[in-house]
């Protein structure tokens, strides 16, 4: 394994900063999004700041987990282990973390009207998008889709939360919200729907035709992707909401 080129050594058009200022952020890859944060490299080998961009990443994944998985949960006293991480590489690493965190997981604000599953992902993103547990959270609407909060009502495992309809429509009715969209995370980062999801949906669609309380739609987020089970079921079919 050889990572000892240096950026200088690297033609001009093809060193991080200057592909990243002619073709954008998305076709570098993650090493080299790293290596402009890190601005130098060495380590073991005198690594190139790419170099050590690429080690981080190898020592991030030695447990066969996701490197970027790791990263985004990756600590200060974590990243200082790695050879060639000092404090101030890795608050600058962290910091570019936090500050992509707060990008994504911004909440639309109070009366934003949500009228599609990724408005809704939006609403729940800092909530549930990266949860090591399954969370199930309502989206709290007015008569016109308008956001009147977001509530997690449980907490459950990595692997399975449990979400009685009477908890979830319980506090619909205490907030006051004449519409809900519910929605839940999967750890594992798989947004399809599980039995387990469609038939707590079935059961949701049930009582909410009951009470009245049109629900528009059950969201799944992980990994910073969200499906929409209105959009890839016939529940909504077999059980009108009057929306």
């Amino acid at each position: 394994m050889t990572y000892c080129l240096r950026i200088a050594d690297i033609p001009v058009t093809e060193r991080p900063r200057e592909r990243l200022l002619t073709y954008g952020p998305k076709i570098l890859a993650t090493a080299e999004l790293i290596a402009i944060l890190l601005g130098t490299g060495q380590g073991h080998g005198k690594l190139s700041a790419v170099g050590l961009g690429q080690y981080i990443l190898q020592e991030l994944s030695k447990h066969q987990r996701d490197p970027l998985v790791v990263l985004r949960e990756v600590n200060a006293p974590e990243l200082i282990q790695i050879p060639g991480i000092g404090p101030a590489k890795a608050t600058t690493i962290m910091a570019a973390i936090e500050l992509g965190k707060r990008a994504f997981q911004s909440r639309p604000g109070e009366n934003t009207v949500i009228d599609s599953p990724a408005a809704a992902a939006a609403a729940l993103s800092q909530d549930l998008m990266w949860q090591t547990k399954e969370r199930f959270a309502v989206v709290l609407l007015d008569v016109r889709n308008r956001l009147l909060g977001t509530q997690v009502i449980t907490i459950g495992t990595a692997t399975e939360t449990l979400a009685p309809p009477r908890e979830i429509f319980r506090e619909v009715i205490r907030q006051g919200a004449t519409r809900v969209i519910v929605a839940h995370n999967h750890p594992s980062g798989n947004v399809e729907p599980s039995n387990e999801d469609i038939e707590l949906t079935r059961q949701l669609l049930n009582g909410a035709q009951f009470l009245g309380i049109p629900l528009l739609d059950h969201v799944i987020l992980g990994d910073g992707n969200h499906q929409s089970l209105r959009d890839i079921t016939t529940l909504w079919d077999e059980y009108p909401q009057g929306d």
